[in-house]
């Protein structure tokens, strides 16, 4: 049977578009490169040649892109046809959600409603996605429905537009919103006006809290809890408060601590009482669950109590318990919001805005999403090109590395493609938009929106111990109540027991543990050059057994630098005038070494020569300002022009063959070389004949090689996924830390290699650009550097500030303690019942007791927390 891939035009890996010349295996089947066969060829074994040994069913490219591409087709709303009718997708951002349980509360509002056939929410990303009829269900009517008990949901393309009013006092969202540059979709969302309305709330509500709340502690502090020790003590001071309540009937302060409790335990309290309520709809126990059952039970016992005249009042307890569980979470959302913040400061912007070209040569600039196919764009140099189109005229340089991988800067000419999120880097471009006005940066942008939708956030530790809670606290509750019954007791000393037996037996503490747990994570990761949003990150970075990296801009610098060059003196500042006049990487280079050299600006490094000397870079100082440069013309690959007379050319190997240029063979020798050593050889020359080579390479990034050997000594297989050809890569390839080197992938092909290697197991990527961003969404764990760029750092699950290449290693040691410390949290959590269920069976339980034990419980959590996981020779340089 053949089991060969169908074709259509495709990469039989990746699913992109083919373009002659193709790379064909011996059974036709046929990819865009080299490096997408050879990903197949080493990652699916049988499907190059033949089907696989297992004759398993395989995932062709076709069916990949289709993957990709369900619901990428109209942004926050996405409209699709199916076999049973039409159906819309549509992006919710909701607020209020915490944990992994409102993911299924809210799945279930939604998929209640009529004509919606599949709700997923991710809490990690706050969004909501409902594929649904919009004639059965519109859009609003699922953001009413979905904005209930304490969430409030919105459309997701809305997020991003209300980031604030505009500069003409205009409301936001209505295209005038004065919204910042230089940030993600992500920073966008987390910024925008509802969200800092939401945030605002919530420390109001901890403020009212912690104020009120210590106004009616006072009176515990200097009346109730002396009185309770007065009962076991003797002192003198002590003796003065026997006896303190013998008159004392519990109405006449009824009104003032009913209220003012009862408002801290709604206001202050209120993500607990609803996180409680999620928790019994789903039958799934919470932390939050238990914390509700500890406040609540103490303000219902404290409430009977004073009306009985009784001094145990357990009013403290709900205070301190919904303060601290709520400061605690608090303290995360604050430490969340940091991380934010530090990440956004570091990425660039995408393209929002394009100038639109009028008929009467004037400009005006016009939303991307208001251009139509008719209209013509204008981008000067330095811009990004908004849209995917064609050149109208003229000619111009484009750096497409950000979106078509680490191809180098080309010419254009009237007539060609050029790609939407592209730079043009020198001239002007005129572009005629294709007729969807959509760039493939933003298909990309919409590729990442949805796989992060689709990541449900891991269940918390802290909840699945919470079930196991539950039924001994629901347990307690009853033999409590009942015993009272059976001694004889009424139904209210019946009541009062059980209460009793629920304050002393529910681990609130668990929920406490948590929040603080995550928050000094997420701290010490920052301090650590880690950012990160997610905690559960951590759980999966554990289980990784495969960590890919991009090479160029991560293992490298990205940052071309002359490494020695071998030509006559004079041609070199001749190739160097002609270089200022390009905007390839390698130009600015070989200019920055020939020309800027006297001024210090390199650092005063000498270029150092093949054979032993040095470029003199002083000697034509006097008349390199008189040459005369004529002619110039700028190709793909290189620079031509008339210096003093005599014709000059720099550039690729390829284009001197190509213009007929001769090349000896000692200097052929001489750029085999610097191939074999990953480096860029550009060859100088002029007359026709070729006379040097300037050797141009990206620095490795400091600490790659030490950071690749200890990512290896734990356990963990390094493999690298370049756009380079193969000779590039081959420095990286001989670390013997490096498992696997896969050149010339385009970046679908790393996506798809990527998904290839997660068969084997779970998968880390490492990247820093947005022709990266699909490949770090679809790995378990994306990791993108600080220098990376907005997409790429949206679609990651963590962050790497400044370039640090050794914060990957220690993200693998926190990940490593992560699991330890959680579980010593959770134990040290359980102090508080440890104390109070032998002191109440005891007889001897008071609020004193209680909160002596919620204070050692908080004491002993926040200090154990707070110890570093992170070994001091693993931490970064001070």
């Amino acid at each position: 049977m053949d089991d060969r891939r169908p074709d259509n035009g495709r990469c039989a890996l990746c699913g992109e578009p083919l373009d002659e010349p193709t790379v064909a295996t011996a059974d036709s089947t046929r990819f865009c490169s080299t490096g997408c066969r050879d990903v197949s060829a080493a990652l699916e074994p049988g499907t190059v040649g033949g089907s696989d040994e297992s004759g398993a069913a395989r995932t062709t490219g076709t069916d990949r892109e289709s993957e990709t591409e369900s619901g990428d087709d109209a942004g926050a709303i996405d409209a699709a046809t199916e076999d049973d009718g039409r159906s819309e997708r549509t992006f919710f951002r909701v607020d209020g959600m915490h944990a992994a349980t409102c993911e299924s509360f809210l799945e279930s509002i939604a998929e209640t409603r009529d004509g919606v056939t599949n709700a997923a929410a991710s809490y990690v990303t706050e969004t909501v996605r409902v594929d649904h009829d919009p004639d059965r269900t519109s859009p609003i009517d699922l953001r009413d429905a979905l904005s209930t008990v304490g969430y409030t949901a919105y459309l997701r393309e809305d997020a991003t537009a209300e980031t604030g009013e505009s500069e003409d006092g205009g409301e936001p969202g209505n295209g005038d919103s004065a919204e910042p540059t230089g940030t993600t979709r992500r920073d966008r969302e987390m910024t925008g006006l509802r969200k800092r309305r939401t945030e605002d709330v919530f420390e109001l509500r901890y403020v009212f809290g912690v104020v009120f709340g210590s106004f009616l502690l006072v009176p515990f502090v200097t009346i109730f809890y002396p009185t309770y020790l007065a009962e076991f003590s003797d002192w003198w001071f002590l003796s003065l408060y026997e006896g303190g309540f013998a008159s004392n009937d519990g109405y006449l302060h009824v009104p003032v601590f009913v209220v003012l409790t009862g408002a801290i335990l709604y206001l202050t309290g209120r993500p607990l009482l609803r996180g409680a309520y999620v928790g019994v709809t789903l039958r799934q126990p919470t932390a939050e669950l238990l914390a509700t059952v500890t406040i609540v039970s103490a303000y219902a016992y404290g409430t009977v109590a004073f009306v009985l005249g009784w001094t145990d009042i357990y009013y403290d307890l709900t205070i301190l318990v919904a303060a601290l569980v709520m400061g605690a979470a608090f303290y995360e959302t604050d430490v969340k919001r940091r991380a934010m913040d530090r990440l956004t400061a570091l990425t660039v912007s995408q393209v929002d805005e394009a100038r639109r070209l009028d008929p009467d040569g004037t400009t005006s600039t016009v939303p991307v999403s208001d251009l139509a196919a008719d209209d013509r764009v204008l981008v000067p140099a330095g811009e990004r090109i908004p849209v995917d189109g064609v050149l109208a005229e003229g000619e111009c340089t484009v750096d497409e590395a950000i979106v078509t991988g680490e191809s180098l800067p080309i010419t254009k000419a009237a007539g060609d493609d050029v790609v939407g999120g592209s730079v043009v880097t020198s001239g002007v471009a005129v572009i005629d938009p294709d007729p969807e006005t959509t760039s493939r940066i933003d298909r990309l942008v919409r590729s990442v929106w949805n796989v992060q939708s689709a990541d449900h956030g891991g269940q918390r530790r802290g909840n699945a111990i919470a079930g196991r809670f539950v039924p001994i606290v629901v347990a307690a509750v009853g033999l409590a109540g009942l015993g009272a019954i059976a001694r004889g007791g009424t139904a209210t000393t019946a009541f009062l027991a059980a209460c009793l037996a629920a304050i002393v037996a529910s681990p609130w503490a668990l929920g406490f543990a948590t929040r603080v747990s995550v928050a000094t994570l997420l701290r010490e990761a920052m301090e650590n050059g880690i950012v990160v949003f997610d905690e559960t990150v951590f759980d999966r970075l554990r289980d990784v057994e495969t960590i890919v990296f991009d090479k160029t801009g991560t293992l490298t610098t990205g940052e071309m630098t002359v490494r020695h060059a071998d030509a006559p003196d004079d041609l070199l500042v001749a190739a160097a005038l002609l270089e200022q006049r390009s905007s390839h990487p390698a130009a600015a280079a070989i200019e920055a070494a020939v020309l800027d050299a006297e001024t210090g600006s390199d650092g005063d490094r000498p270029d150092a020569r093949t054979d032993g000397g040095a470029i003199d870079r002083d000697g034509d100082r006097e008349t390199r300002d008189d040459r005369e440069v004529r002619e110039f013309r700028s190709h793909a690959t290189g620079v031509e022009g008339i210096v003093d007379g005599d014709r000059v050319l720099v550039g690729h190997p390829d284009l001197f063959a190509d213009r007929g240029w001769a090349v000896e063979p000692s200097l052929e020798t001489r750029i085999d070389d610097a191939r074999e050593r990953g480096h860029l050889p550009v060859v100088v020359g002029r007359n026709g004949s070729a006379e040097g080579i300037v050797v141009v390479g990206d620095e490795p990034r400091t600490g790659w090689a030490e950071t690749v050997t200890n990512l290896r000594e734990r356990g963990v297989e390094v493999v690298v996924l370049t756009g380079d050809d193969r000779r590039a890569a081959d420095a990286v390839s001989a670390h013997p830390g490096v498992d696997r080197v896969f050149a010339s992938v385009p970046p679908a092909g790393k996506t798809a290699a990527i998904r290839a290697l997660a068969n084997e197991g779970p998968v880390a990527m490492v990247g820093d650009g947005t022709n990266d961003a699909p490949a770090l969404a679809a790995a378990d764990v994306g990791v993108c550097l600080g220098s990376g760029t907005a997409l790429a750092a949206d679609a990651a699950a963590l962050a790497i500030a400044d370039d640090d290449l050794g914060a990957v290693d220690r993200a693998f040691e926190l990940a490593e303690g992560v699991r330890t410390r959680s579980r010593q949290n959770y134990r040290l959590a359980l102090v508080y019942n440890a104390i109070a269920i032998p002191v109440a069976i005891a007889g001897f339980l008071n609020p004193l007791v209680t909160t002596v034990a919620v204070l050692t419980t908080t004491a002993l959590v926040v200090a154990n927390a707070s110890r570093s996981r992170i070994s001091g020779r693993s931490r970064p340089a001070q």
